[in-house]
């Protein structure tokens, strides 16, 4: 049975507990967040709470071999990068402000503060049941865009290095990455040095964090 950290009990935590929990047998589920009120949302449901702010929760837990087998980001925040920024410490990690060019070589690019930006493949609300098919949208029909973790990836702003967290589908409409994934960037943050941007991406949607690393 796979361990799954589900860290934020909103309207998507909520949500993802319910779909992965159908399948009792192949997950055990922990459901994180410092909101005791959220929380009593998931009172009847077939998880773990734990009462702590989801991002602490992770530094505090994510160590060395111990952990779960998945993690699915559910909180209105870019859960990895402010991981990074714990471990890595703000007297070396600071944030970037993107340069506004970079939106233009992005799919439906929205900044909700200067060093974050979500980008979307869909001009439309996604429908819950998606499945991510291979060939075509679930929504249009229409044939599949450029992976967006990929497209990220290859992305070339002067200046800036990109790094990026694959976000694999766990159940429909339900995203996660293994901790394996985080360790494994975090050691290139520790030897990288100057600016660059972390990224989290599933097939259509992403959000990317700018931010600059010193010696």
């Amino acid at each position: 049975m796979e361990k799954i950290w589900i860290i934020g009990a909103g309207k998507f935590g909520i949500r993802s507990v319910k779909q992965l929990s159908q399948n009792r047998h192949a997950y055990s589920i922990t459901l994180v967040d410092s909101n005791e009120e959220a929380l009593l949302n998931a009172k009847n449901l077939d998880c773990d709470i734990i009462v702590e702010d989801g991002t602490l929760f992770l530094k505090d837990n994510l160590i060395g071999g111990r952990g779960p087998d998945w993690i699915v980001p559910a909180l209105p925040l870019h859960l990895a990068f402010e991981w990074f920024a714990l471990i890595i410490g703000k007297e070396r990690l600071s944030p970037l402000a993107l340069p506004e060019e970079m939106d233009d070589l992005l799919p439906n690019p929205v900044r909700v503060t200067k060093n974050h930006i979500y980008v979307s493949h869909a001009e439309f609300i996604c429908p819950l049941n998606c499945d991510e098919p291979d060939s075509k949208c679930t929504k249009t029909g229409e044939p599949r865009k450029e992976d967006m973790f990929a497209l990220l990836a290859r992305l070339r702003i002067k200046g800036i290095t990109p790094f990026v967290i694959r976000s694999y589908q766990l159940g429909p409409g339900v995203g996660g990455y293994r901790p394996i994934i985080l360790y494994e960037l975090l050691d290139k943050l520790f030897h990288h040095h100057g600016s660059c941007f972390i990224a989290t991406a599933c097939r259509c949607h992403g959000v990317i964090s700018g931010c600059r690393i010193l010696n």
